[in-house]
């Protein structure tokens, strides 16, 4: 075994470019940064693209939402990389008694802790960079974000329900995305947010399901170990809330029959994942789970198309 393969944590991508052109000193920062599993930054991204999209929809200008979209996409890279960053500080015990994450730079010794700790302090700096581009309403916004951010890594030593706080702080950028073409929030933003917040939970217990036994051989929550077997049929609550809280967001904001086609595609998506998933496979979760990817893509799509009608048809 090569010693990029020793070192590389056991969820990561084979052959990524981490391990393929980053020099051997950056790697363990951009795996800290989870660059190695670039998953994280997209479903970060989305939300902000969806809301984005939406108010283009509304008349936002057309240049602006594509300046927005790309700070949206360079802040989500860096600030999933802070977030997993403050994780892997905050569990770097709970990390070494994992399988799963026992690999991960810190508890294995490729990073110290006062190393992540400054790391983190850059990532930080370069997301305020990005967030100061935008009105002062949304840099306020943006900065609350970091309440659930910052209690999230302490959920699971106190509840069975950190993906609940997880979805509060990763879909942020629902709210930020809206606020940031135009200085306020509306309902619909809210309804979008909401169905990120329950696509999150569909899609992270799924994700949970990988270290259950580790959970709960070490002591810490999740809505994998809540659900049990329930898992299935509350993944079809979970998703279809997600669905009804976009499709009332669009409903709010006068979408057309273009939108409506185009969730019924994401809805599709969504039932393939609960159909095809292997709750006792590992490698089923991380597959399915990964394939969120795409219904983000497919959504950002419909709220693009639907723009698209309401401004040119």
């Amino acid at each position: 075994m090569s010693d990029m393969s020793a070192q590389r944590p056991a969820d990561a991508v084979p052959a990524n470019w981490v391990d393929r052109w980053a020099h051997a000193t950056l790697r363990p920062y951009l795996r800290l940064a989870r660059a190695d599993r670039p998953i994280g930054t997209w479903l970060l991204f989305w939300p902000c693209a969806f809301s984005a999209l939406l108010a283009w929809g509304m008349g936002a200008s057309t240049a602006v939402t594509l300046w927005h979209l790309a700070l949206f996409l360079v802040g989500s890279a860096v600030m999933r990389g802070a977030g997993c960053t403050y994780n892997d500080i905050v569990d770097r015990d709970i990390d070494a008694k994992v399988a799963r994450t026992a690999g991960r730079p810190i508890p294995s010794g490729q990073v110290n802790v006062a190393q992540a700790a400054a790391f983190l302090v850059l990532q930080l700096l370069i997301g305020l960079i990005v967030l100061l581009q935008f009105n002062w309403f949304t840099v306020g916004l943006g900065l609350a974000s970091m309440i659930p951010v910052a209690i999230y890594p302490f959920m699971k030593r106190i509840t069975q329900w950190p993906q609940a706080v997880l979805g509060l702080a990763f879909n942020w950028g629902a709210l930020v995305g809206w606020s940031a073409a135009t200085g306020g929030l509306s309902l619909a933003a809210l309804c979008v947010y909401m169905g990120c917040w329950a696509w999150t939970m569909g899609y992270d217990t799924i994700y949970a399901h990988q270290d259950k036994e580790d959970d709960a051989l070490v002591g810490v929550g999740s809505s994998a170990l809540a659900l049990g077997a329930w898992t299935k049929p509350a993944l079809w609550l979970f998703y279809g809330l997600a669905v009804l809280s976009w499709g009332a967001g669009a409903a709010l904001a006068g979408l057309g029959v273009v939108f409506w086609l185009c969730l019924a595609l994401v809805a599709a998506h969504l039932i393939w994942q609960i159909a095809s998933v292997h709750l006792q496979e590992a490698a089923s979760c991380l597959t399915v789970f990964r394939s969120n990817r795409d219904t983000g893509l497919i959504l950002a799509l419909a709220f693009l198309a639907a723009g698209a009608e309401q401004r040119w048809f």
